[in-house]
């Protein structure tokens, strides 16, 4: 922002998308404990209908938008609370005043700091982003809120999207595997998950009034389907509409993303609601599907559906039977939550800031870290003989929970990677801390932080001689060096895009100066986005990826360092070579001015690359182990399917190494002989699956024919083309193992 249901049980909707019983998430989180949450149906009907019968219209109509900065208006006399809501990309963020964006000074709002999106896409795990939104959900209840905004399910189309951390992936399928599981796992504790940004909103630039052109199937295939799914599996209560027009339209009163598709499509029955100050209009607004309009300050009468909508009532613009509609809307996910009514009592309680849900963390930022080169195996570090370490870099101490132009959390625990590795390592081993760069930025220039841009935050690439002079002693006079280098949540940031890939203050010089006096050096990223790696990932024998990675981020990364866990992580997106290798920069197609159109079509991240055979730098779903793996006796359950069966896919996953481990088995469908354009490969399916050393796992994933379809605009309808179709497994997109061929009849 700026600044069943699913008739299923959950375990088997984690079955479907693939999780494997076998890995360790699976035995972290307990499936006995998930429950599963009902639809937004009629049971409330007589009740609400009630409630709107005793209701003024002015007492309607505060429903309908902000009364404060994050909840709208009640109705106190008939015991109608407040609509509390909170931002929550990282954890429940800190309570700001009821009328401007300062801080409450609140002593009692601190939460746990969780894994950014793009953190817990790349653990590939479905079990993790449940704990994800069941974590949060208990710490949303502790503060007696009501609406999380999160997750944002966006698609990655640029790398430098400033709200990239935030977003999850560039690929629809991995996106919406791992949003519904968050989202049922938030709603299992009585909070209504707000999905956003509705739709296409993949750019900062000119996001306020961009005109987004999109084809209509691509829109269906990559940018919709993690949306649909929330709709559909999740039972999302709510989804907030996007800044941004599409083909002319704002989103926030466009009828038919919010009409056609959103309700009458696809069946939502929850509320809409705008980003802040995203209205623009009052009876188009409300008639095309919006229900609450929230804002930055202003008078919170002043707001297009507060004292506008009062007057275009009474002048009779629009009927009180229009009004009520929506009205009744909120009601309903206010009584599907317990806020209000004779199930309250039952709500639950929540907890905040717990151990248990620093472990939560924890355990997604172990799953998250994505190993990059390892050559030797330097890694997991070998400490005899080590009597002392460098740790060089603004990183290695930098705290992200807060910073940047957009929601953070105000945490009593971030560990960084400095602290964790002085938890860890042994007492007799010296660490010789340098800060290396410092993190500066040029303010008198139009970029700054904050601005709307496609220019970004404007940094000074320059060495502070002192700073760089005590780096070179630390790493001379150091057994080993491990420099923290990449990005902030200052540098990666809600209202603008970045200027470029590069490593931002110099980085790679400090890196190449502390490189030359100590060989011995391993390099770690931080960040929340592709960057321009590709000196330093050929001068560097040892890289890790980790991430902006929550309150326990620093204890998991030393834990990877030192070999306590294997490391499992994937890239949830590709890393370029260059930027303009990437679709929409290849294109010229980023970031348009008052219109931009994606032109790259459904040829979106690694489909793009794959099609067009245009190497990457690490590819997506790469990642290493200090372990190997052998996959073998790929098979499918038979030769040919009817469009309405499920393929069920086999293989056998052998740990060759000497390390337990986990690796993803990634499952991609090509056809060759398509009448239509199609990506060279798409992802279909995935599993996560612990392995012991040495040891084999037999894993299977289940592939719905329906998966294989393309929308077809002339029928306005999903096709399952017939044909013979290759599905190739591997554990990233470049490194196809097996294929097994079937036909769709």
């Amino acid at each position: 922002m700026k600044n069943k249901i699913i008739t299923l049980s959950l375990f088997s909707m984690l079955l479907f998308t693939g999780y494997n019983a076998n890995s360790q998430a699976g035995k972290n989180t307990k499936l006995s404990n998930e429950k599963s949450v009902k639809s937004l149906g009629s049971s409330f009907d007589a009740e609400i209908d009630k409630l709107v019968a005793q209701m003024t219209l002015e007492e309607k109509i505060g429903m309908l938008h902000g009364n404060s900065m994050f909840s709208t208006g009640g109705v106190k006399r008939l015991g109608i609370p407040e609509l509390k809501m909170a931002d929550g990309p990282l954890g429940v963020r800190e309570e700001i005043n009821r009328d401007n964006w300062g801080a409450a000074g609140w002593t009692n709002d601190f939460a746990t700091y969780y894994p950014a999106s793009g953190a817990l896409a790349a653990t590939w795990n479905t079990k993790m982003a449940y704990t994800f939104g069941n974590s949060v959900g208990q710490e949303m209840r502790a503060r007696d809120k009501d609406m999380l905004l999160s997750p944002a399910i966006n698609i990655v189309r640029t790398p430098l999207g400033g709200r990239t951390y935030e977003y999850s992936t560039e690929d629809p399928f991995l996106n919406k595997k791992m949003a519904v599981p968050l989202i049922v796992g938030l709603q299992d504790n009585d909070i209504m998950a707000c999905v956003k940004h509705f739709a296409a909103n993949n750019q900062e630039t000119n996001r306020d009034f961009v005109d987004v052109q999109i084809d209509e199937r691509t829109l269906r295939e990559i940018y919709l389907p993690a949306f649909e799914a929330a709709v559909k599996e999740a039972n999302a209560y709510s989804i907030m509409g996007a800044y941004n027009k599409f083909r002319g339209d704002y989103l926030c009163e466009n009828d038919y993303m919010l009409n056609t598709i959103l309700r009458d499509e696809w069946g939502f029955k929850g509320v809409v609601v705008s980003d802040w100050a995203a209205v623009h209009s009052t009876v188009k607004t409300l008639k095309n599907g919006l229900d609450i309009e929230m804002g930055t300050p202003k008078p919170f009468n002043e707001f297009f559906l507060a004292d506008k909508l009062i007057a275009a009532a009474k002048a009779g613009e629009i009927s009180e039977a229009e009004i009520d509609k929506h009205v009744k809307r909120i009601l309903n996910v206010l009584f599907q939550v317990k806020a209000m009514g004779t199930e309250q009592k039952n709500r639950v309680k929540g907890s905040i800031a717990t151990e248990a849900h620093y472990q939560d963390a924890y355990k997604i930022a172990s799953e998250a870290i994505v190993l990059l080169k390892n050559d030797k195996n330097v890694l997991p570090l070998k400490l005899n003989g080590i009597k002392s370490i460098a740790v060089i870099g603004n990183n290695a101490t930098k705290k992200n929970a807060l910073g940047g132009f957009g929601a953070g959390v105000k945490t009593k625990r971030e560990i960084t990677p400095l602290e964790g590795l002085q938890n860890r390592l042994p007492a007799s081993i010296k660490i010789n801390y340098a800060e290396g760069y410092l993190e500066r930025y040029d303010k008198r220039n139009a970029g700054n932080l904050g601005n709307i841009t496609a220019n970004g935050p404007v940094t000074i690439d320059q060495l502070d001689p002192a700073k760089l002079q005590e780096a070179i002693e630390a790493a001379k006079n150091s057994d080993m060096a491990i420099v923290f280098a990449g990005s902030n949540r200052d540098y990666e940031t809600e209202a603008s895009d970045r200027r470029n890939l590069n490593l931002p203050f110099a980085q790679e010089e400090l890196i190449d100066k502390v490189r030359a006096v100590n060989p011995n050096t391993i390099v770690v990223i931080i960040a929340g986005a592709p960057f321009d790696i590709v000196d330093l990932s050929q001068k560097s024998p040892t890289l890790v990826w980790s991430w902006f990675n929550g309150s326990e981020g620093g204890n998991a990364l030393a834990d990877i360092l030192l070999g306590k866990i294997n490391p499992s992580g994937k890239l949830p997106w590709t890393m370029p070579k260059k930027i303009e290798d990437s679709p929409a920069h290849a294109t010229n197609s980023f970031p348009g001015d008052k219109t931009v159109n994606y032109a790259e079509g459904i040829l979106v991240g690694y489909r793009w690359f794959d099609t067009k055979k245009i190497e990457p730098l690490y590819p997506f779903g790469f990642g290493l182990s200090y372990t190997s793996f052998a996959f073998d006796n790929a098979k499918t359950d038979k030769k040919a399917y009817t469009e309405k069966e499920t393929i069920s896919v086999s293989i056998t996953v052998k740990n060759t190494g000497k390390m337990d481990g986990q690796e993803v088995v990634q499952l991609y469908s090509s056809k060759s002989d398509s009448k239509i354009e199609r990506a060279a490969q798409e992802l279909k399916g995935f599993q996560k699956v612990l392995v012991t050393a040495g040891k084999s796992e037999i894993v299977t994933l289940q592939v719905p024919v329906k998966e294989l379809a393309y929308y077809n605009v002339e029928t306005k309808k999903w096709t399952v083309e017939s044909g013979n179709y290759t599905l190739k497994l591997g554990n990233s997109s470049r490194d196809i193992q097996k294929e097994v061929v079937v036909t769709i009849k």
